[in-house]
């Protein structure tokens, strides 16, 4: 439920007859899992008793879903013939969908599972072999890996031939595939106001916008984004990975999530896909995209409502969904990147090209984004077509680990900053109160922000969003203050704040 795991016990009872009751609140694939059981037994060499059964999942006011029971049913009916030695059964938890052949699917869940089980003592843990990596990240519980019904039956009697626990040495697990990015910014030639903004905006965990017309470089610097983020710590790659096991998106071979998240959905996304829920509820493409960066390209295409329930999120960094049936929270600490058009042909400012669009048209596309969701975009850039010269060039561009190192000595800075304040960690998250304190402008400082307050209207949030930016970019320059070019390159980043767009 959200990402907590909650322990379900099955009890069997046999008794003379041929009729099987399954209560306890199922939906309908355990209801079906009566025909998996059954051919499984069959076909692993062995007989499905011939008797009545009544199997209860407790707790019975707790709808039980999915195949994961169908492995702790089928024991507990071997058990009552005492094929499996019941004294066995209460050291392990178990989970695992069987299938007619007898073998083990994996199943979702499995880390929050593995980490219920070692709070309640169990000696070992059971699950699908394509499983195993992702539940042995949990230490101090022995994790046994079963490729099928009977190598689970051997080992709960307790054969000198059952399988061996799953041993995973967690730190070095993470430290061997940390930064092994396949994109790197080296690829991008040029674009050094672009590429300068995703510094600032990697340094100081800053939201960012892209306005450019197609073809000059959107979607490929977005991309390149997660490469120049600090490293994933061990704490957050564990609260990924669980994340991302209760979705079901893990690979099966797979112990730990070691690089940060980039989810790129398309722009005929539903709402509930976004933030998460559903009738089964699971997280939504902003908690899938948790410690991570979630892209939203060719924004003002998403539709209207989308957009909006992004809003909340952005600020809170957690998405609280309450349904009739359930209330559930989820983590959505995420940087939000997006790209889009300056107009509907995708021209209007681009010199190589006739832009074909009116006035009109060009703020009508723009004002299809709220200026609240604006507000909480903390940089605004412009990005034109690289020239052939530029494009030809044999320069050797920066390296994404040249531009990550400068990152994390801007992040440890941070870091030293709000120390006494575990729930911020970089400058994006400052309260208002926290940002007039970190950044004392001077009275020439003052002067030039409330000039441009006042030039292209901007907001109360914009405000705090320049206080934010300049304290990042002075960060990254390894000032103690926020000087002139620093506000004034923070007031930049704001180009869509401006009243003469689209003029």
């Amino acid at each position: 439920m959200g990402l907590n795991a909650i322990h379900v016990t099955t009890e069997v009872n046999s008794s003379r007859g041929i009729v099987y009751y399954l209560v306890g609140l199922p939906d309908s694939s355990v209801k079906e899992s009566h025909e998996r059981i059954v051919a499984a037994i069959n076909n692993s060499d062995l007989h499905f008793p011939s008797q009545s059964y009544t199997i209860n999942l407790t707790p019975a006011d707790l709808k039980k879903e999915g195949p994961s029971y169908d492995l702790p049913i089928a024991i507990g009916i071997l058990a009552t013939a005492s094929v499996v030695d019941k004294e066995s059964l209460g050291r392990f938890l178990m989970v695992g969908e069987l299938s007619l052949d007898g073998s083990l699917l994996p199943v979702k869940g499995i880390l929050p599972i593995a980490i219920m089980a070692r709070k309640m003592g169990f000696e070992g843990l059971i699950v699908p072999q394509k499983n195993v990596r992702e539940a042995a990240v949990v230490n101090k519980i022995n994790v046994y890996g079963a490729e099928n019904i009977r190598q689970v039956i051997d080992l709960l009697n307790g054969e000198h031939q059952a399988i061996e626990p799953t041993v995973i040495d967690t730190r070095a697990e993470f430290a061997k595939h940390q930064n092994s990015y396949e994109a790197d910014f080296s690829d991008v030639k040029g674009q050094m106001l672009a590429k300068r903004a995703m510094e600032v905006a990697a340094a100081g965990g800053h939201n960012i916008l892209m306005v450019g017309p197609p073809g000059s470089g959107k979607s490929m610097i977005a991309k390149r984004l997660p490469s120049i983020l600090p490293p994933l710590s061990l704490a957050e790659s564990l609260e990924t990975t669980q994340i991302h096991s209760v979705a079901g998106t893990l690979r099966s071979d797979s112990g730990l999530i070691t690089e940060r998240p980039f989810r790129s959905p398309h722009h005929t996304i539903s709402q509930i896909a976004l933030v998460g829920g559903g009738t089964n509820p699971k997280p939504g493409e902003i908690s899938l995209a948790h410690n991570g960066v979630l892209y939203l390209d060719e924004l003002p295409e998403f539709s209207r409502s989308v957009l909006e329930v992004l809003r909340q999120p952005l600020e809170d960094r957690e998405i609280h969904i309450s349904r009739a049936r359930y209330s559930i929270n989820y983590p959505a600490s995420f940087m939000f990147c997006a790209s889009m058009n300056p107009c509907p042909c995708g021209y209007y400012g681009d010199a190589s090209h006739k832009c074909q669009c009116t006035q009109g048209m060009v703020l009508k596309y723009i004002n299809k984004i709220s200026g609240p969701l604006l507000d909480r975009i903390d940089i605004h850039i412009n990005i034109m077509p690289l020239k052939f010269e530029e494009l030809a060039s044999g320069r050797q561009e920066e390296t994404s680990a040249q531009v990550r190192e400068r990152v994390v000595a801007a992040r440890r800075v941070q870091q030293e900053r709000f120390r006494n304040n575990p729930k911020v960690y970089c400058n994006a998250q400052m309260s208002s109160v926290m940002a007039r304190e970190y950044v004392r402008l001077s009275d020439e400082n003052h002067k030039l922000l409330s000039t441009a307050m006042r030039q292209y209207h901007l907001s109360a949030r914009a405000y705090d969003r320049i206080l934010k930016l300049a304290r990042t970019i002075a960060d990254l320059a390894g000032a103690q203050e926020v000087k002139r070019e620093h506000l004034a390159e923070a007031i930049g980043y704001r180009n869509l704040d401006r009243s003469t767009w689209g003029a």
